[in-house]
């Protein structure tokens, strides 16, 4: 199995996404001895904020890309091969306002690309990026899977919808949430890591 772990933390080591995300990580090498991981810090090897270059490199046809396009889409094209390339992808969202950090938001932009990623037929859009395998490690202060914080979590539902569109429909999410409430800090990490099943 070829495992790509995308980490979005500016947090480093002191990050509980990545915790829980390293944690999802060793259990499926567990599982499936002779794994390979991948790792992508989002955090520290940023992609760029979309910018008028790199839309017109997107839709400009590669027989007619200049030196800068070709810079411009590297980029793009080197965050699909690495999906393509991996059967399991775990992604790190810490919550930050309600959603996840902007270096995942720019990741996820460089992915979505029409005629690459996904594509529309008459029947509607169709994800071209299939049989993958995707957990999503979510870490959070509050309780934002239930209760009366629910209808602030944006993470799930974005993550499950975009992921969704391009074709990697079979998610995952495990949770460390309630890490700043004083009743559920201590055992919050623990209980998300003895929730993972792979």
């Amino acid at each position: 199995m070829k495992i790509l772990h995308l980490i979005s933390s500016p947090r480093g080591n002191e990050s509980y996404s990545l915790k829980l995300g390293n944690a999802v990580v060793e259990k499926l090498q567990a599982a499936n001895p002779g794994s390979t991981v991948k790792v992508h810090d989002l955090a520290n090897a940023q992609f760029p904020h979309l910018e008028e270059v790199h839309i017109n490199s997107f839709f400009t046809p590669l027989e007619n890309h200049t030196p800068e396009y070709k810079l411009a889409i590297k980029h793009s094209d080197d965050a699909i091969a690495e999906v393509e390339e991996a059967d399991a992808i775990v992604i790190g969202a810490p919550f930050y306002n309600f959603n996840i950090p902007s270096t995942l938001k720019a990741w996820i932009d460089h992915m979505a690309r029409a005629g690459k990623t996904f594509r529309y037929t008459d029947a509607g859009p169709e994800g071209l990026i299939k049989g993958k395998k995707v957990y999503v490690a979510i870490s959070s202060g509050g309780v934002y899977s239930e209760g009366p914080m629910k209808a602030y979590d944006f993470i799930e539902p974005y993550l499950r919808a975009v992921l969704g569109f391009l074709g990697m429909t079979d998610i995952t999410f495990y949770r460390a949430e309630g890490l700043k409430m004083p009743a559920l800090q201590e055992n919050a990490l623990q209980k998300a890591i003895d929730s993972i099943k792979v």
